[in-house]
């Protein structure tokens, strides 16, 4: 296929997946849960930094989050208590267990109490065409709390060459609004310009054997490389690609 075949081929599968039957299937069904922003943004926060692995068992996770959460995610996390934190200790996801999850409940907190919130920090260090800058700038406020050293591998940093999947993945959540009802669009002082698509063994595969990443880790620099291949499809937004390229990987096997 030349260019404009393969961005042709592309759109056709981001129409075809981009559309509200691929929720139930998603651990984006879990922000969709909730009507208030500080609900959606901390749900769909949880859940994108418990995305890997089955995504059965990422959605059932994830929802066993919210329930420790009493249902409420802004209300627990600025009004709990320190015995309420015990009960979390029995949460496992892999690797993320309870005394992380309490870590990222004492985080949020600081970031709502002293930071004017996730969408805040997300939108203050972005540089250039990405937000790959701002990742690593969170993850910085992220961590100003007292912490143990451990919980610090659930949120990636790309500038010290992760491809940051998930929170790639969860920008895409909050600043996407194309009107099909998937990504949630709440986040309005982050252009979708800026996002970058969530790079993992499927979009990696599928993206490699349309020639449009060479590079054989799923990793930084990989993400630009492909980055700078899917803005020239679409320079307004490119991460939209993300259904084209998870679509083809794990519902056709391309």
């Amino acid at each position: 296929m030349n260019a404009d075949e393969l961005r042709s081929f592309l759109d056709e599968k981001v129409i075809q997946y981009n559309n509200p039957d691929f929720i139930d299937s998603d651990p984006i069904q879990i922000p969709h849960l909730f009507t208030q922003k500080e609900d959606i943004e901390i749900a769909g926060f949880l859940a994108a930094t418990i995305a890997w692995g089955n995504r059965k068992m990422i959605i059932n996770n994830a929802k066993k989050m919210i329930d420790h959460m009493g249902g409420s995610p802004f209300d627990f996390i600025m009004s709990h208590e320190d015995h309420h934190l015990e009960n979390l200790e029995t949460f496992v996801h892999r690797t993320f267990n309870g005394g992380d999850f309490t870590t990222f409940i004492k985080a949020l907190r600081n970031i709502y109490t002293n930071h004017g919130g996730l969408e805040a920090v997300f939108a203050k260090h972005h540089q250039g065409e990405t937000m790959q800058k701002s990742i690593h700038e969170f993850k910085k406020v992220f961590f100003e709390i007292e912490h143990q050293n451990r919980t610090q591998k659930h949120v990636s940093d790309p500038l010290a060459g992760s491809a940051a999947k998930r929170i790639n993945m969860y920008l895409r959540w909050m600043v996407r609004d194309d009107n099909t009802g998937v990504d949630l669009g709440i986040w309005k002082t982050i252009s979708p310009s800026l996002l970058s698509c969530p790079l993992d063994v499927h979009s990696g595969n599928v993206a490699r054997k349309l020639g449009l990443l060479t590079r054989k880790q799923n990793d930084a620099k990989a993400l630009l490389e492909l980055d700078t291949q899917l803005r020239l499809m679409d320079k307004n937004d490119p991460s939209k690609y993300d259904f084209a390229l998870f679509g083809l990987g794990v519902f056709e096997g391309f």
